[in-house]
């Protein structure tokens, strides 16, 4: 008699069913499109109409890596893929012809140490190791796993030995996460909302740093999402006063009546990393 146990798996794995498929013999039949697993159909899975599948997968996907790799919270680091490394900007200045040219490139180089501030950002939290009674690992830095500014983050938390997430996105034009992530925490992602949903599912505190259309993107829906309470409250940490205030004028949208006097209160401008570590621990009461 074989042992057999009452909770034992009625059914195959889906793995053990394509394997199944694998073996069996060539025919026309078993080798027409119509024949394949609908989940190993892959044209079948990008038909337009597959669309609310493909949304689901990409959500369930990096939710449940996440959660098998006991990730509980995470720091997320947005800002710009351009600014460069102090020494890349001293370059492009000394490099740079023509008066709009040299503009771009002094700010640039004024803007270049926010890559060591978001490094730092990230060595902070990677050193404090901060887990709960579950083990449940907290403020783990996540960030959009590209260049610059990303790449500093991802690159801090590598620096003291710890693990990293890059939410990467699928664009036009070539490109690949930094090597500074964690490889089974690189994620890439189809679709812009999922990609964003999944920095903010597990957000705990948000570092903004100096950054274009994508940051004002991430940086305004996150505002919004707390502005009308559909998430709690949570540190929002704006690096460099100078150049936010430079490019946008919350004063005036205040006084213009399209926010309110608290909005303002919604995140605080720092201009290190030392200081935006502090602020985090003091609105969770964590140990510095």
């Amino acid at each position: 008699m074989t042992d057999t146990k009452i909770n034992d798996r009625r059914f195959y794995k889906a793995q053990q069913e394509a394997d199944f498929a694998e073996q069996q013999l060539s025919t026309p039949q078993t080798q027409s499109k119509s024949y394949r697993l609908a989940f190993q159909d892959t044209d079948f899975l990008l038909r337009e109409d597959l669309r609310p599948v493909r949304f689901q997968l990409e959500l369930l996907k990096t939710e449940m890596l996440l959660d098998e790799a006991n990730i509980g919270s995470m720091l997320v680091i947005y800002g710009s893929a351009r600014i460069p490394e102090p020494e890349a900007a001293d370059a492009m200045a000394a490099a740079a012809e023509g008066e709009r040219a040299k503009i771009i490139a002094e700010r640039m180089k004024e803007k270049s140490r926010f890559y060591a501030e978001a490094r730092h950002l990230a060595q902070l939290a990677g050193k404090a190791n901060v887990t709960d009674e579950e083990g449940r690992r907290h403020f783990v830095v996540c960030s959009g796993g590209g260049p610059s500014i990303m790449e500093a983050a991802n690159r801090g938390a590598h620096d003291v030995g710890a693990e990293s997430v890059g939410l990467n996105i699928v664009l036009p034009h070539e490109q690949a996460p930094n090597l500074f992530v964690t490889p089974r925490l690189s994620f890439q992602f189809h679709y812009f909302a999922l990609r964003k949903m999944h920095f903010l599912l597990r957000a705990r505190a948000v570092a903004v740093f100096p950054g274009g259309f994508g940051t004002f993107d991430e940086f305004f829906e996150l505002l919004t999402l707390i502005q009308t309470g559909k998430i709690k409250k949570m540190p929002i940490l704006l690096f460099g006063r100078e150049f936010w205030n430079r490019v946008v004028n919350f004063e005036e949208l205040m006084l213009e009546g399209v926010i309110s006097p608290p909005d303002l209160e919604l995140f605080q401008f720092v201009e290190t990393a030392d200081e935006a570590w502090n602020a985090i621990c003091d609105f969770y009461k964590v140990s510095h």
